[in-house]
């Protein structure tokens, strides 16, 4: 072959392993997250974080890109948070109150009628956040933002009026806290899975249970029972929590994007969970639910279960629960 042909082939291949270079820099050069969530893609959480990973996304230009594993399809919820500090994952979501094992600070949002509502319950997030924060930072873990559940509910298949309604019943129970108020209530707790909800309410296995308005209405409610008492016992924020390890290996403008990202979905989040509530409401009611509010009598009752909660909950939780507990209500005089 001539070497007038041999040159300009050269040259092109040359071009064109230099563009094929580039490109794979670039490639190289975007990073990608997987990120666990427990809860399935119809969840209002999930569409905040899809909205949040978007975001993301968009002002890196791509640079940084977190595909969202929905409905604990990656990794369990119980598995999430351990893998996101043993950097299996480099970002996670788990419900705050699931780490209170490790220290009770996590279920400052479980405690009844601490925070009844959605303002006292974001006042309750700042004046906790700080302590959350450091508590995380122990273990190279970075809290990027909360958003909170409807706030919890007792729903049953007669209407409880007043305290002596709750007593005897068979209440179910899913966690620490809502075995704890139903012993004080008087109720018997009694563990139920999920799934099992409409056939322990049909037979009888159970006459009651605490869960938000959500939850209810996902569920059907209406096909086995027939009341819920909008009662606001307390709000379970979930946590998006990131390993202090990957982040710190984005650049600046990188980090930032995440962390602005994060601020716009905590508010976006929280007004969710507002709206979701709203909806989930008037989805109960269209359904045959009747929906109503505590009695003086049954809230006065279930403020000095919570007043006990609390109490309890302080004495478990120390300095760290008494600092949190006196700014919460250094913010409320």
């Amino acid at each position: 072959m001539p070497i007038c042909n041999v040159l300009p082939r050269l040259a092109f291949a040359g071009a064109v392993g230099v563009s094929l270079s580039i490109l794979t820099l670039s490639a190289q050069a975007a990073t990608e997250w997987d990120m666990p969530t427990p809860y399935g893609d119809r969840t209002f959480h999930t569409e905040n974080i899809r909205e949040f990973t978007d975001e993301v996304r968009q002002a890196t230009d791509g640079e940084l890109d977190i595909k969202v594993h929905s409905n604990g399809s990656l990794i369990g919820h119980a598995e999430i948070k351990n893998s996101v500090r043993r950097g299996i994952v480099p970002i996670g979501e788990v419900i705050m109150s699931r780490l209170a094992n490790e220290n009770p600070i996590f279920e400052v949002d479980s405690v009844p009628y601490l925070a009844a509502g959605y303002e006292e319950a974001r006042a309750l997030w700042e004046a906790s956040r700080e302590i959350i924060d450091e508590e995380l930072a122990k273990q190279n873990l970075r809290l990027l933002f909360t958003v909170p559940w409807p706030p919890q509910g007792i729903y049953t298949q007669e209407e409880v009026t007043g305290p002596d309604d709750l007593k005897n019943l068979n209440m179910r129970a899913y966690n620490n806290a809502s075995e704890r108020l139903a012993q004080l209530a008087g109720a018997v707790p009694t563990q139920v899975e999920v799934p099992d909800i409409p056939t322990a309410f049909s037979t009888g296995r159970v006459g009651a249970m605490i869960t938000s308005p959500a939850t209810g209405a996902d569920t059907k409610a209406w096909d086995y029972l027939s009341h819920f008492n909008h009662a606001q016992l307390w709000l379970p924020k979930n946590m998006i929590i990131v390993s202090e390890r990957a982040f710190s290996r984005l650049d600046d403008d990188t980090r930032q994007a995440v962390l602005d990202a994060a601020e716009e979905a905590e508010e976006r989040g929280w007004e969710m969970s507002r709206e979701e509530t709203r909806e989930a409401l008037s989805v109960l009611k269209d359904n045959g639910i009747t929906v109503t509010t505590p009695t003086p009598e049954l809230e006065d009752k279930l403020q000095e279960i919570g007043d006990t909660m609390t109490d309890e909950w302080v004495e478990r939780a120390g300095e760290q629960g008494q600092q949190i507990l006196d700014a919460y209500r250094d913010q409320q005089d």
